[in-house]
Order: structure tokens, then C-alpha cells, then sequence
């Protein structure tokens, strides 16, 4: 059994229509932990405001190609094996979680940007900061500028307590454990998926052995080479802000970026689950588990 806590869950194939409220996120715990480990899904959520929309050039499936879709589900088992799962209830588009928190292009703005804001940055000037210009697929989202209090409101309000949640779970692993391993779970889109016959199927981030201890990432990636599938380290993906921010190994706080090949479980131009979704489903969970069984040694 587990305890849901926070806002409620919602992973339906449209995207929801609601405002936003003050629960940005989902957590779900288990009635007792019993692993060193958090699992978190940044990017699956897909509540999407009337005025976000109405604010949009793109059609309501172009602005879920920036989602991670389904990850959520792919990990829901977490909590059942002691392993408490948190989700954000936001969109990428809207506001991403794995940015600094002030990243942000100038040019979408119709006001001047404070000085502390990060403007230089190559998820900036790829069109990908905190709030982005562009969908994954490289649309741009909007048909006028903003104004720097609109961004200020989906920080202060996404942002913000969605990291402060993963930041207390983090705290409290490690109060109960000794230590602490966050696996941040994210999707990659075709180019670096199977259908192209070259794989990988899933890339570990670790920012190149800064963010996670070495055995550790070994342990997962044996787990999930054991699944049968094909995994790479770093390439082309070593770790977005908050395994860069979060991983502190020598303080046994470990972060590791899991990226899996959306071909492997959803077709990507319907934004649903294909038939092998179950399949990807239970053997992400054998993974997890048997992570979960060794890690206590490892952190």
C-alpha cells in the first residue's frame, strides 16, 4: 500500500484544461521507506491553462512534444517498493523544472530582465531556459512577447515548490539512510531511440562522475542492461541542472539523470502508449527493485 500526498495525479492522453492551483506536483510515498532512493519525473506533466494555450501558436499536440509523456506511469511502482515518487503537475513548455531557476531569453520578453536572471546560457540560446521559446521540435510557442512578472509567477509558483518538495525528500532519505541516491527519470525522442537501429535505449547522466559515485551508476546500469537493454553513459546526455545542482557524491548525495528512448514504450506522433508499453512498464520496475535491494550498500 501507499499514501498519495499533494496535488491529484493526472496522466490522461489530452492535456488538461484546468488553471493551475498551488499543487504543482504530485508525491506519492510509501507507508515506509526502505531504500536510500528518491525517483523523480520533471517533465510529465501535463496540465496545460486556458491562457497558456490561448497564449500559444501551437495546437495543444505541439506543445506536448517538449513533455517526457507517460514517464510518470513508467515509474509508478516506486512507491510500492519503498521508493517515494515525486511528479510535476506542470508542463515543460510552461516552466522547467530542470533549468536554473532564472533562465530565461531576453528576446521573449517585452520588459528588461533583472540583472540576477541567466541570459548567456546554451539552454538560452537554444530556446530552452527556464521558460521556453521553443517546443523540443524547435516551434516556436508563443505569439507575443511576455513580461518578466509572467515568468516570475510560473518560477515562484512551479519552480520553486517543486524543488523545495524534492530538496525535503532528498533531506529526509538522508536523514533516514545516511545518504541519498535521486534518480531524475526523462525521456529522449527518436534520434536517439531503437527505431533507428543504433540505439541507445536508455543513457545514464552522471555529468561525467561528478553527480554520482561510479559503483552506483555501474549498479544501474547493470540492472538495466539486464532487461535487455542497450545503455550509454553521457551521450548525448550527461545530466541537466539538477543532477549538476544536487549531485554531491563526497556528501553521499547522489544524482543520476535516466534518459529512455520514447520509441521504446509511446508513439511519438500521437503522444500515446504503444503495445510495448507494459512491457517497458515491468522492466523498469525489476530494475528499480533490484536497485532498491543493493543501493543501501553502495551510498
Amino acid at each position: 500500500m501507499v499514501m498519495d500526498v499533494s496535488a491529484p495525479h493526472r496522466s490522461e492522453d489530452a492535456p488538461q484544461t484546468e488553471a493551475l492551483p498551488h499543487e504543482t506536483f504530485t508525491i506519492t510515498r510509501p507507508l515506509r521507506q526502505t531504500a536510500p532512493i528518491v525517483i523523480a519525473s520533471p517533465h510529465s506533466g501535463n496540465l496545460y491553462t486556458p491562457a497558456f494555450l490561448a497564449a500559444s501558436r501551437l495546437d495543444a499536440r505541439s506543445l506536448r512534444k517538449s513533455e517526457d509523456s507517460f514517464v510518470d506511469e513508467l515509474c509508478a511502482a516506486a512507491p510500492s517498493l519503498g521508493i517515494p515518487l515525486i511528479t510535476a503537475a506542470f508542463p515543460r513548455a510552461y516552466c522547467d523544472a530542470n533549468r536554473e531557476p532564472w533562465e530565461l531569453d531576453p528576446t521573449m520578453f517585452e520588459d528588461r530582465l533583472p540583472d540576477y536572471v541567466n541570459t548567456t546560457s546554451p539552454r538560452v540560446a537554444a530556446g530552452l531556459g527556464t521558460i521556453a521559446r521553443v517546443v523540443a521540435t524547435g516551434e516556436p510557442i508563443y505569439r507575443l512577447k511576455l513580461t518578466f512578472a509572467e515568468a516570475s509567477s510560473r518560477i515562484t509558483s512551479c519552480w520553486q515548490p517543486y524543488h523545495d518538495a524534492m530538496t525535503a525528500l532528498m533531506a529526509e532519505t538522508r536523514v533516514a539512510f545516511g545518504a541519498c541516491l535521486l534518480l531524475d527519470i526523462h525521456s529522449m525522442p527518436t534520434p536517439y531511440g531503437i527505431t533507428n537501429g543504433h540505439g541507445p535505449d536508455i543513457v545514464l547522466g552522471d555529468a561525467h562522475g561528478a553527480a554520482c559515485a561510479r559503483p552506483i551508476v555501474t549498479l544501474v546500469e547493470q540492472s538495466l542492461r539486464a532487461e535487455g537493454y542497450l545503455v550509454k553513459r553521457n551521450d548525448p546526455y550527461a545530466g541537466g541542472y539538477v543532477t549538476r545542482h544536487y549531485g554531491r557524491p563526497r556528501e553521499r548525495t547522489h544524482v543520476l539523470q535516466i534518459e529512455i528512448a520514447k520509441p521504446l514504450y509511446m508513439d511519438e506522433r500521437t503522444i500515446t502508449r504503444n503495445e510495448n508499453f507494459p512491457n517497458v512498464q515491468a522492466s523498469l520496475t525489476r530494475a528499480i527493485a533490484t536497485i532498491a535491494q543493493s543501493a543501501a550498500s553502495f551510498v
